[in-house]
């Protein structure tokens, strides 16, 4: 057995003069009583209160103080340091930052009902390695990592007002997703690892696409082993897009050339791309 803290041990060392100090306290108890007399009226109390009791009392006492000394050093048992080889999965997770994703169709709006998603998802990790993309009309990649107070960092300070290129390139960002997950994996699997790291990509958008060809991204993505994920976050109506200044205020909603407003919406066309992009790569398609 060993100790935690085996320098508490020499607390032990209290108990005996805990004990002369029960003794002493039991004696001068004693003396009290016999200067004070034992006539027909003391002589009854003081046999009714017992000293085998005062005596248990005592010893419980001593014991609870030699438990407690025993706990405050940390008693250890069995123990032993061994490490152990943890094999987990390379997670991309590639969020659309396009301003459809302010839409507020889903409650309080797209993007911040993927970012709370993804909260859950992190959650649930362990030691698995995550790297975030982030597109819009051009894709940003992370490094992948199991810091993921850092990739929560990431989510909660990026918005789409952050991305330099505006639209949605689904396309380039399953290929961004592609090179990060390969460019972690330089050497493919390691000589002592019996098999390589699964690879799973993540995508939560709202399927409007406007330059690009996912499919044929997901090709690539089969290919090279990766499997697909598509979330897709919006309702099936149109709605308009917010529009908000530098520091967050909104100022209305955003309108076309002609003054329309611009409507967005995960139409069944956009449904049918994200499904089979998942389908290509043997993942699948939820609707969020």
């Amino acid at each position: 057995m060993t100790w935690a803290d085996p320098q508490a041990l020499w607390l032990l060392a209290l108990l005996p003069a805990a004990a002369v100090a029960l003794w002493w306290h039991a004696a001068r108890r004693q003396r009290a009583t016999e200067i004070f007399g034992r006539n027909e009226t003391v002589g009854p109390l003081i046999a009714g209160r017992a000293r085998w009791w005062r005596a248990t009392r005592a010893a419980l006492m001593l014991t609870s103080i030699a438990l407690l000394v025993l706990a405050f050093a940390g008693p250890q048992d069995g123990s032993r340091t061994r490490v152990l080889r943890k094999r987990g999965i390379d997670i991309v997770i590639a969020l659309d930052f396009s301003k459809s994703m302010l839409a507020r169709d889903v409650h309080p709006s797209r993007i911040k009902r993927a970012k709370a998603e993804l909260e859950r998802l992190l959650a649930d990790l362990d030691g698995d390695r995550v790297g975030l993309v982030a597109f819009a009309g051009d894709a940003m990649a992370f490094p992948m990592t199991v810091d993921y107070s850092a990739v929560r960092l990431f989510l909660r300070d990026l918005g789409p007002m952050d991305m330099p290129v505006g639209g949605t390139a689904i396309g380039k960002a399953l290929i961004a997703s592609k090179r990060l997950i390969e460019s972690s994996n330089p050497g493919g699997a390691n000589e002592a690892d019996t098999a390589p790291r699964s690879k799973v990509v993540i995508l939560l958008t709202d399927g409007e696409d406007h330059e690009g060809d996912p499919i044929a991204a997901a090709e690539e993505l089969r290919a090279a082993g990766i499997q697909v994920y598509s979330v897709g976050i919006g309702s099936g109506s149109g709605e308009p897009i917010p529009s908000y200044t530098a520091d967050g205020t909104l100022t209305g909603h955003v309108k076309d050339a002609s003054g329309q407003l611009v409507m967005t919406a995960l139409t069944p066309e956009n449904e049918d791309t994200l499904e089979e992009v998942a389908s290509i790569t043997g993942g699948q398609y939820v609707r969020a």
